[in-house]
């Protein structure tokens, strides 16, 4: 007698989120099952993988190995854009917008907003567009974005209790979808889909950003809080947490020591750049298995093997 494994009836599921226009549009959601566990329930849509870009040049910030694949386009944020679409197979773009940041270069917002319309219009395919993490700053970009990107229907990151009512409005009026970011709590997580809720933001325009730690800094802490909101949702059917799911994976794993000491630095850890896309992608795929629906990658071999991964799992 063959194996059949035993098998758990779901009575909720995911909600299906559409982010971009046109025939490179991305849906993602949908499952009525724990990820990859199709012998349970259905799948309809696979994570998707997403790469990051900045809107200036990181070069000052960036180690060696993170530069390399893309040092001839690290100047000009649309080139870049095209170039993890056409020759790195970017289902998404995330375009961060460090330059924004009061802390550093604290560019002005139309300014912020014109080079990521520049990325929007040079690639076909979805684009997220992540502040700093400063609810003045960012909901002055993020209006500027919305309005400047009408009709793109945009996902706006992050979005948070101190400037939900603002940029959740702008993506009212302009159509454009909120990732409703919380520091890594599903009560919180909850409560912010409310809120937004209550402001009239439909749930077929949220995705869930719960914080992401990478692999050594909170990878653990992250994982236990994704399993717990997709278990609501798939179980309780709590029907706000059922929202797709982001994680930032790439600028949270980079930023980690590890990842940016050189051979000589560290030479007992090997091979820097193996090193680096190794945390990557390990962080990646253990929040996929947690229930994330689009992960954000910085390297090119990372974005390899995550989708190798996801096309054996599906």
């Amino acid at each position: 007698m063959a194996f059949q494994p035993a098998k758990q009836v779901y009575s909720g599921s995911i909600r299906e989120i559409t982010l971009g226009v046109g025939d490179k549009a991305v849906t993602v959601g949908g499952r009525s099952a724990y990820p990859f566990h199709s012998f349970e329930g259905e799948m309809k849509n696979p994570p998707r993988v997403a790469m990051e870009i900045w809107d200036k040049d990181p070069s000052a910030d960036w180690c060696d190995a993170a530069k390399e694949p893309f040092k001839d386009v690290l100047g000009d944020p649309a080139a870049w854009a095209k170039k993890c679409v056409e020759e790195y197979g970017a289902e998404l773009i995330v375009v961060q917008t460090k330059s924004a940041d009061p802390n550093a270069d604290n560019a002005p917002a139309d300014q912020v907003a014109a080079t990521v319309k520049k990325v929007v219009d040079a690639v076909d395919v979805p684009v997220v567009v992540w502040g700093v993490a400063n609810h003045e700053k960012d909901v002055d970009v993020m209006r500027a974005v919305a309005e400047q990107c009408t009709g793109k229907r945009l996902a706006l990151a992050p979005v948070e209790e101190g400037d939900y009512k603002q940029i959740g409005a702008a993506c009212l009026g302009y159509k454009h979808v909120v990732v409703a970011s919380t520091p890594i709590d599903v009560n919180l997580a909850k409560q912010l889909n409310i809120l937004l809720g209550n402001l009239g933001v439909s749930n077929k325009d949220i995705i869930i950003d719960p914080t992401t730690g990478g692999l050594g800094y909170g990878l653990e802490y992250t994982y236990s809080v994704m399993e717990r909101i997709t278990q609501a949702a798939l179980t309780q059917e709590d029907e706000k947490l059922q929202q797709p799911i982001i994680a930032n994976v790439g600028n949270e794993v980079w930023k980690s020591k590890e990842a940016n000491l050189s051979a000589e630095e560290a030479p007992a850890l090997g091979d820097p750049t193996r090193r680096a896309v190794t945390m990557e992608a390990i962080t990646a795929v253990d929040l996929l298995l947690a229930g994330a629906d689009i992960v954000v990658l910085r390297h090119p071999e990372t974005v390899k093997l995550v989708k190798g991964f996801i096309q054996k799992m599906s």
